[in-house]
């Protein structure tokens, strides 16, 4: 069995930023057939700092004291902020991103059908 407890909160954020993002392209296309270019467009609307950072308001309440100190292991990470993001909201997405990969690894999807579904990407 693998201890996910030892892995680095940024391979789980890594883990976690293709999960997070395939649940929005799976919401996206369950809308409705579109174009790729606009698919795209509006799944970064989803996936950015910002937007995630408000993701993370959104569930913080929601979280257990576990939970909660694996997010802030991913946000307390050290990596570097990209030119484009606060340093904030992207420390907080980083945090997200590795409580969601996380949750993941574990194989727990019912808990993260839950924590995305509070997000609001079903």
């Amino acid at each position: 069995m693998t201890n996910y407890n030892e892995y680095s909160p940024l391979v789980l954020a890594y883990v976690g930023d293709a999960v997070f993002e395939l649940y929005v392209r799976k919401m996206l296309t369950n809308i409705g057939n579109a174009q790729v270019d606009k698919l795209h467009k509006t799944a970064t609307s989803y996936v950015n700092a910002a937007a995630q950072c408000d993701s993370f308001k959104k569930i913080e309440h929601k979280l257990t004291e576990f939970e909660m100190c694996i997010y802030k292991r991913g946000r307390n990470a050290k990596s570097t902020v990209p030119k484009n993001a606060d340093m904030i909201q992207y420390r907080v997405a980083t945090g997200l991103e590795a409580l969601i990969g996380y949750i993941y690894l574990t194989g727990d999807i019912k808990r993260l059908d839950e924590i995305m579904s509070l997000i609001g990407v079903k």
